[in-house]
C-alpha cells in the first residue's frame, strides 16, 4: 500500500472533453452539447483540461461539420484565461494519420497556440527518439509547453528487450542527450495494458534521471480495469500528475473517474488538486447534453482480453461496428487472436494511433485473406521504416512481402523528409476551387491529404465547400433495425390486371 508522511497533492488533467469524447464516440460530438459541462468544470475550479488534438481535431470537420479551430477558441472563451488547455500530437504525423513535413508541423503548432493551447503532449508510437527530438522543436518554437511522451504498452508476447521499464527509461535517457528542451514527461499507455509493477519501476527510474523541476505525468485507460492500480503504482514511483475523467465518459475504455481515484488515495498522504464533490454536477450536465447519443457498450465496458490485443478503447468500438455492419462479426475473436502475430512481426511498436489501426487492419487482412496475403498500406510502410524505427527489427519475410506488395523499398532515412508536401497539395486544391485561403483552411485541407486519393474527396475540401459528412453516434441513427414485419399474403381468387409505366430512351410505354 502506498503511503507518504510528507503530504503531496497530485495534479490532475481533466480528460472528459477530449479523450473521453474520443474513447466513447471517436470524437464525434457537437461542441454545444458539452459546452455547459465545460463551463461548469471551469467554475468548479478545474484549471487543466485536455481539449484538442488526437481524434478531436479531425472528427469535428470530418463528421460533425464543425471547424476544430473554432471549437478550440470557443473552449478557451468558455474557461477563460489562466487555464491550461492541452492537445495531443503524434510526432511525425502531428494531428493526422500520415507522416508530415516539418513545415506542416510548424504551421500546426502555430495554429494550436493561436487558438488557445498552452501544452502540447507529443508522442511517437515507435518511441523513436529522433522523431521526438525533431518534432518537439516546432512545439517549443511556437511558445507552447513541450510535454514529451514515452509510449507504454503491455506486450502480447514474452520479451525482455522492449516494453520493459529499462526500455522506457532509456527513451528519456537518450532524449536528455539531445539539444531539445523538455518541460515535462508523460508515461502514456493508450491501451491500458501496462502492469502496475512496470508503471512503478518506470516512474521511479525516469524520475531519478530527470532534472529537478521537470514534472512527470501518467496517462492510462481503464480498458483492462487496471487504471487505478497503475496510477497508484506510478504515484508511489514519483509521478506528479495523472489524467482523470468523469462519468458518463470515465472508466471502461476511458480514464478513471475523479471520484474513484480520490477514494483510492484516502489515507495515503496523497490527494488530488481538484474537488471531487463537484463531479456530480458535471456528470449531470454531461448526461443532459449527451442524452441523444448512443453509448456503445464495447467502449463503456472493461474487457480483460485487451491484455492480449492491446487496442485503445476509441479504436475498439468503430472496428466492432464496422465488422457488424459487414456481417462478419463472427470473425472478431479470430482477429483478436491474430494480434500477437502482427505485433511481433511488425517490431512491437506501441498500440496507439496510428499504430493501433495498422495492427488491427493487418490482423483483419490476415484472418480474412490469409496471413500476409495482403499487406495493409500503413502497416507495410511502418515495417519498411516510413514512420521511424520500430523497437524490434521486423520479420524479414514480412518486410519483403510489404516491399513487393506496396512497391516500396525499405527506408532508413528521416520520415519527415520522405513525407508528401501536404501544404503545397492543399494550397493548389484551395486555389483551384476558389475557396477562401487562410492558414487555418490551408491546414484543414493539408491535414486531410491521403496520398493517391482524389482531392475532391479530401475531408478539408468537403468541409470548406459545405459538403462535410455528418456522422453522429445518435440513438435515432444507431438503433438496431427492428425485425421486418411478416408480409401480408393475399390469395388471388380472380383474374387480376396490373398496369406498369416504363420509360425507355425518353419514351413512355404502358404494359399490362
Amino acid at each position: 500500500m502506498i503511503y507518504t508522511e510528507k503530504k503531496k497533492r497530485i495534479q490532475v488533467m481533466f480528460t472528459a472533453f477530449r479523450d473521453g469524447l474520443q474513447s466513447c464516440f471517436g470524437g464525434k460530438v457537437r461542441l454545444n452539447d458539452i459546452l455547459p459541462a465545460i463551463q461548469a468544470s471551469a467554475a468548479a475550479g478545474i484549471r487543466h483540461f485536455e481539449y484538442g488534438g488526437g481524434a478531436r481535431f479531425q472528427a469535428p470537420y470530418f463528421y460533425v461539420g464543425e471547424d476544430p479551430f473554432e471549437c478550440m477558441s470557443r473552449f478557451r472563451d468558455a474557461v477563460g484565461e489562466g487555464v491550461d488547455l492541452q492537445i495531443l500530437t503524434r510526432s511525425v504525423s502531428g494531428v493526422t494519420l500520415t507522416t508530415q513535413r516539418l513545415d506542416a508541423l510548424h504551421l500546426q503548432a502555430k495554429l494550436m497556440k493561436k487558438h488557445g493551447t498552452t501544452i502540447d503532449r507529443n508522442f511517437d508510437y515507435m518511441n523513436d527518439v529522433d522523431n521526438l527530438a525533431a518534432t518537439g522543436k516546432a512545439i517549443i518554437e511556437s511558445g507552447m509547453h513541450h510535454q514529451v511522451c514515452v509510449a507504454l504498452m503491455g506486450l502480447p508476447f514474452e520479451s525482455d528487450r522492449v516494453h520493459t521499464s529499462e526500455f522506457y527509461i532509456n527513451v528519456i535517457r537518450e532524449l536528455l542527450k539531445r539539444d531539445i528542451r523538455i518541460d515535462s514527461v508523460c508515461l502514456k499507455d493508450a491501451s491500458g495494458t501496462t502492469d502496475p509493477r512496470t508503471c512503478y519501476e518506470t516512474a521511479r527510474g525516469i524520475k531519478s534521471i530527470l532534472p529537478e523541476g521537470i514534472p512527470l505525468w501518467q496517462h492510462t485507460h481503464d480498458t483492462a480495469s487496471m487504471a487505478v492500480a497503475c496510477y497508484m503504482a506510478g504515484i508511489e514511483g514519483g509521478v506528479d500528475g495523472i489524467d482523470l475523467s468523469v462519468r458518463p465518459m470515465a472508466s471502461g475504455t476511458v480514464q478513471p473517474d475523479v471520484r474513484s481515484m480520490w477514494h483510492a488515495l484516502k489515507g495515503t498522504g496523497y490527494s488530488l488538486n481538484i474537488d471531487h464533490t463537484r463531479m456530480d454536477e458535471i456528470e449531470s450536465l454531461l448526461n443532459e447534453g449527451l442524452r441523444e447519443y448512443d453509448f456503445n457498450p464495447v467502449t463503456t465496458t472493461p474487457d480483460a482480453r485487451v491484455i492480449g490485443f492491446p487496442m485503445p478503447g476509441g479504436a475498439i468500438g468503430p472496428n466492432v461496428h464496422m465488422m457488424k455492419e459487414a456481417g462478419i462479426l463472427h470473425k472478431y475473436s479470430a482477429v483478436l487472436e491474430e494480434f500477437p502475430v502482427v505485433v511481433k512481426a511488425g517490431g512491437a511498436w506501441c498500440s496507439v494511433t496510428p499504430g493501433s489501426q495498422q495492427y488491427w487492419l493487418q490482423a483483419f487482412n490476415n484472418v480474412l485473406l490469409g496471413r500476409w496475403k495482403k499487406i495493409e498500406t500503413g502497416y507495410g510502410k511502418a515495417v519498411l521504416g516510413y514512420f521511424g524505427r520500430p523497437p524490434l527489427p521486423p520479420d524479414p519475410a514480412v518486410v519483403q512481402a510489404a516491399s513487393e506488395q506496396l512497391n516500396l523499398q525499405p527506408f532508413l532515412g528521416n520520415p519527415l523528409e520522405a513525407a508528401a508536401d501536404s501544404l503545397s497539395l492543399a494550397r493548389e486544391a484551395i486555389e483551384a476551387r476558389s475557396l477562401p485561403m487562410s492558414e487555418e483552411n490551408l491546414f484543414l485541407v493539408a491535414a486531410s491529404v491521403v496520398p493517391g486519393k482524389s482531392m475532391d474527396l479530401n475531408e478539408g475540401i468537403r468541409f470548406l465547400e459545405g459538403r462535410a459528412r455528418i456522422v453522429l453516434p445518435l440513438k435515432s441513427t444507431n438503433r438496431e433495425p427492428s425485425a421486418p414485419s411478416q408480409p401480408t399474403v393475399q390469395t388471388i381468387t380472380q383474374r387480376t390486371s396490373i398496369q406498369c409505366e416504363v420509360v425507355e430512351n425518353g419514351k413512355k410505354r404502358f404494359l399490362k
